[in-house]
């Protein structure tokens, strides 16, 4: 009786365990259902098929050709260039980097679509700063893609890359990876950028000016560059960033940047140039004011540290440039400076 007793006891035991064991493959189970999406002709899919699907119409190749009078040898040459970019109207607006179009210098560009088609397109507008620019083409009833808000991203969550990485041998190359950090800075040859996201997507020369998704296959980022001494570390613009100058060119046909009216100057860069300290402990280094300004009317004064705009702190120029393209002719907004280690609050109107 007694080693009946011990054997029911031990087969409780197992049973339990295996109950157990199946809740736990059944959670995990439903788990990797949520990634599973059945589409409208009964073809089972996972997230990566379904991001893919949706986002690749709007995905184009970029090839242009820039003119190169700064070699050695003083010749004129032709410069060849691949990228990507992502049709942000039907109309024929295309968002893109703006080193893929050589800041505005590129002589010929031209657009691939996904169906195969090409067509030479024109720099719209650009801003080496934010490395971001426009290309129009004359072509209608092209597939926007669809943005997300790059504010919700989260560190952990899934991010797909889609580009010409290494040129359009390997055009509309997909990779997947995470959101691996937020707000990173790094130093490229145009300009010191700051607020990226990164992500170990594989990001390579051909890749940029190409989204980066979300699960749901809105566009949170432009891929713009990759750290060269690591692998996966990938950067991306965040899409609010551009939001404001697309919306504002496929409304108008335009877009007018404002401006403060200051020559300034990263203040990190400013102390280690220097060899001073100041009391701020980040912001922008104002140089020099410009006269009948938005700036001179605030009361902004050279020496001055702006730290920030609106609800922007700044840490570099590439701040304080991002922050001005929330804001349009006549607006007003508060700026903080710090001024001899005191902070004050002073209006703008642009």
């Amino acid at each position: 009786m007694v080693v009946i007793a011990i054997i029911s006891s031990i087969l409780s035991s197992l049973l339990t365990i295996v109950v157990v064991n199946n809740n736990l493959l059944g959670e995990k189970s439903q788990q990797e259902s949520k990634k599973i999406v059945i589409d409208d002709d009964g073809k089972t899919q996972n997230i990566y098929h379904a991001v893919t699907e949706k986002a690749m119409p709007s995905v184009v190749g970029i090839t242009t050709t820039t003119i190169d009078r700064n070699n050695i040898f003083a010749i004129p040459t032709q410069a060849q260039g691949v990228g990507t970019g992502v049709i942000v109207d039907s109309n024929g607006y295309i968002l893109t980097n703006s080193h893929v179009v050589s800041d505005g210098q590129a002589t010929s560009v031209n657009v691939l679509f996904n169906d195969g088609t090409s067509t030479q397109g024109k720099v719209f507008w650009y801003d080496s700063q934010l490395d971001l620019a426009i290309v129009k083409v004359d072509k209608k009833g092209l597939t926007p893609a669809e943005f997300g808000d790059s504010d919700k991203v989260r560190t952990g969550d899934i991010s797909i890359a889609i580009g010409n990485p290494l040129g359009l041998d390997f055009q509309r190359s997909v990779t997947q990876g995470i959101i691996s950090g937020l707000d990173r800075t790094i130093t490229t040859e145009q300009a010191n950028m700051s607020g990226l996201m990164q992500t170990d997507a594989s990001i390579n020369s051909g890749n940029s000016g190409g989204p980066l998704l979300n699960q749901n296959g809105q566009v949170i980022g432009i891929n713009t560059a990759k750290a060269s001494q690591a692998e996966g570390l990938g950067f991306a613009i965040p899409i609010n960033t551009a939001k404001p100058i697309v919306e504002s060119i496929i409304k108008s046909g335009s877009f007018e940047k404002v401006t403060l009216g200051i020559k300034g100057v990263d203040l990190a860069t400013f102390e280690s140039s220097t060899g001073t300290d100041l009391p701020a402990k980040q912001g922008v280094y104002v140089a020099e004011v410009i006269n009948n300004t938005a700036a001179s009317k605030a009361g902004i004064k050279s020496g001055d540290v702006i730290v920030k705009v609106g609800d922007r702190d700044l840490a570099t120029m590439s701040d304080l440039n991002k922050a001005l393209y929330n804001y349009s002719s006549k607006d007003k907004v508060k700026i903080i400076i710090n001024r001899d280690g005191k902070e004050m609050t002073v209006e703008a109107q642009f």
